[in-house]
């Protein structure tokens, strides 16, 4: 018998390890798979795209903000992973009657790298956690020599429009701006309060002015159109499409990430 505290702060007691898995959160769904899981992941979102054949050998329960109870009761799991962002804390509070949630908050890299530990901890993957502890770190590392001499550019990170929303503070996309030394205009704006605030994009000049504006390719599919719109409420920013599956994806997917970044960087200068 083992007692666990997920990062929502509650604690879990396990008889045995948890052989029967859902997940909710793609990013983790990726990351269960990366640790060796894939047989012992019964049930996904229909927004698990990575690894690309569970689309056709799991289960589909609905998406991320809406599930399906009832399959998921019926794939009689011995643990759901959820995440504090992706899932309603009404959705965590339903399913807790079918078995435990698992409930991850990814805002730091830190927090990141303890989720994954936690995994090697909750499903006996301790090796597997380890070595892909190690890979982040050691990329994170490489990103940092290569970036420490790059100036701060000032950016502005669009995730939808119609209305036009951007990630401000507090979320895990702006720790990986940071990290790309982008100043993002938003961080903490005085002006718009929550985490993905709706702006006014016509006032972009005077609350920040970026030099760059960056569009997410998720979760909403931006076009030329929204470029060439969102452009001319600046000064001189460059319009710049981005993977948002690397700006926005926690687990495994940062050590592709930093390479990304690398790229991006270059791309950029």
């Amino acid at each position: 018998m083992k007692t666990l505290t997920d990062q929502f702060g509650i604690p879990h007691t396990f008889t045995t390890t948890p052989k029967r898995i859902v997940s909710l959160v793609p990013s983790q769904t990726e990351l269960l798979y990366d640790l060796g899981l894939e047989e012992s992941i019964v049930g996904i979102t229909k927004f698990c795209v990575h690894p690309f054949h569970f689309k056709s050998t799991k289960k589909i329960i609905g998406g991320t903000k809406k599930v399906h109870f009832e399959k998921i009761r019926l794939l009689q799991p011995d643990i759901i992973i959820a995440n504090k962002e992706e899932n309603t804390s009404e959705i965590v509070q339903e399913l807790s009657k079918i078995c435990t949630v698992w409930v991850t908050n990814i805002i730091t890299l830190d927090d990141n790298l303890k989720m994954i530990e936690d995994f090697g901890s909750l499903f006996n993957k301790r090796t597997e956690a380890q070595k892909w502890m190690d890979k982040i770190n050691f990329a994170h590392t490489d990103f940092q020599n290569f970036i420490k001499d790059k100036p701060v550019i000032k950016v502005a990170y669009f995730i939808w429009a119609n209305p036009y929303m951007v990630a401000a503070g507090g979320t895990f996309i702006n720790e990986l701006l940071k990290l790309n030394k982008f100043e993002n205009i938003y961080d903490n704006n005085p002006k718009y309060e929550g985490r993905y605030p709706e702006v006014i994009v016509q006032k972009m000049r005077i609350q920040g002015d970026p030099d760059i504006v960056l569009l997410s390719s998720e979760p909403f599919p931006f076009t030329d159109e929204h470029a060439f719109e969102l452009g001319r409420f600046t000064h001189h920013a460059k319009t710049v499409f981005v993977d948002g599956e690397m700006f926005s994806w926690h687990g495994t997917r940062l050590v592709k990430a930093f390479a990304y970044f690398k790229k991006l960087q270059e791309k950029i200068a």
